[in-house]
């Protein structure tokens, strides 16, 4: 692990292209409602409080390094599903699944980084650890989000830079 200022970096993750087979651990990709697949899925809100609204996220939230970005924490929902489409500029998400304790070092092996462009859409399995999305390329990047609406009364984080440890997301 090489040392970055309080925090070691466990691992650097290039972001990779959100594509379905890749994304199935975490989460799918929404299909056209003529897929023969349309359905298959169903979004799950254990409290019964869907909510949309518009998010963004910004370079000021996550350290920015040469190259790229660094992870120093993720979180996750178990009460309900994230829909998520990126309205205007490309990003990186970063997700781990939801058996991770991310508790040490050694589970930076379990985490995934993937570039996000706009117009695609994703949605996350209930209790997936992610990060994100940040831009890349920009300051910020706005999205179309469906979470429960007292997701910050089900928002679990796993702080890896209290316990020594960060990943680099390298972006190309």
């Amino acid at each position: 692990m090489e040392e970055d200022g309080n925090v070691k970096v466990a691992r650097t993750i290039e972001a990779r292209p959100l594509t379905e087979e890749a994304w199935s651990p975490y989460g799918y990709l929404p299909v056209a409602d003529t897929d023969p697949r349309d359905g298959s899925h169903r979004l799950h809100y254990e409290w019964a409080d869907p909510h949309v609204n518009l998010i963004g996220h910004t370079l000021d939230e996550v350290p920015v390094i040469e190259g790229g970005l660094q992870c120093r924490m993720l979180y996750r929902h178990v009460t309900h599903t994230q829909a998520l489409l990126v309205l205007d500029h490309p990003c990186v998400l970063v997700v781990a699944p939801p058996w991770s304790t991310l508790a040490s070092a050694e589970d930076a092996e379990r985490i995934e980084a993937f570039r996000v462009e706009p117009l695609q859409s994703l949605v996350l399995f209930r209790a997936t650890w992610h990060w994100g999305p940040f831009p890349v390329g920009y300051d910020e990047v706005r999205l179309y989000n469906v979470q429960g609406l007292n997701y910050a009364e089900d928002n679990e984080m796993a702080d890896l830079a209290s316990a020594g440890w960060a990943v680099d997301i390298a972006i190309s």
